[in-house]
């Protein structure tokens, strides 16, 4: 990592803030190197990197090498998932069917299963509170897979616990699942008095991702439609009635190799 973070003049480009984040040059090869910018930021990061360490595979991005305040990874040209429809409309359009859309879809839900049977505990996705937000944290591959890429806000689901809080704000939007409200009314929001909840928090936003994914074509009317009920159950107010991103999978897989 020295002789990468040495090199300043190879930065090509600034991406974004907390942390700083840069597309850089290594040996030829496209790199994203992320640096803490802020010392309040310290353990966001280093969850982050504690996790991308821990996960490192298939379903996450890939980590190339690390050092105490940096990160660096592989640069996915793509970019993250708010970006499909815009490929698939230009650069990727050619390749734009709803099996694709699906396997979109495929691949989300495998990223959310492993994370809920991850080597290092159940995790739950907390930036999640929007689905621009959701979307973001994860990566295009360039084999059109989903791979997650801010893993800094999953915290662990266990038993002594009896569940997770994500921040220490009161959520307020449709996007989240029921359990992540405030269920005090008017009364001012405690962080102390909010019900804790599990990894059914991620089912929840399943649909609304995967509809997403498959946009909004007749074909992907069709797919939607003989979803329609099980997404439902995925809706159900009652988490413990949700299915498992396991059984999510299954079905996606059965409907795509029905197509």
């Amino acid at each position: 990592m020295e002789g990468v973070l040495s090199q300043r003049h190879a930065i090509l480009t600034f991406l974004e803030t907390c942390p700083f984040v840069y597309l850089a040059k290594w040996e030829d090869y496209e790199v994203v190197l992320s640096v803490l910018s802020e010392k309040k930021y310290e353990e966001d990061f280093k969850q982050n990197l504690f996790m991308i360490k821990s996960l490192n595979g298939q379903y996450t991005v890939q980590l190339i090498g690390f050092c105490k305040y940096n990160i660096l990874t592989k640069y996915y040209a793509f970019g993250n998932a708010l970006n499909v429809n815009n490929h698939l409309r230009n650069s990727l359009r050619l390749y734009d069917n709803v099996k694709l859309r699906l396997d979109l879809c495929i691949s989300y839900v495998s990223v959310i299963n492993f994370l809920h049977t991850s080597p290092v505990g159940v995790r739950v996705m907390c930036d999640s509170n929007s689905l621009e937000k959701t979307l973001s944290q994860f990566l295009l591959t360039d084999d059109l897979k989903i791979v997650v890429n801010d893993l800094d806000a999953t915290p662990e689901v266990n038993e002594s616990q009896k569940g997770i809080l994500c921040g220490n704000r009161a959520l307020w939007n449709s996007f989240v699942a029921p359990e992540q409200l405030w269920p005090y009314g008017g009364e001012t929001y405690d962080p102390k008095k909010m019900p804790l909840y599990d990894e059914k928090t991620d089912i929840w936003k399943i649909p609304d991702v995967c509809n997403w994914f498959l946009g909004g074509s007749s074909e992907a009317d069709i797919i939607k439609y003989k979803l329609f009920n099980f997404h439902k159950s995925c809706k159900n107010r009652d988490p413990s009635q949700r299915p498992s991103a396991k059984l999510i999978l299954k079905m996606y897989e059965k409907i795509r190799k029905d197509l």
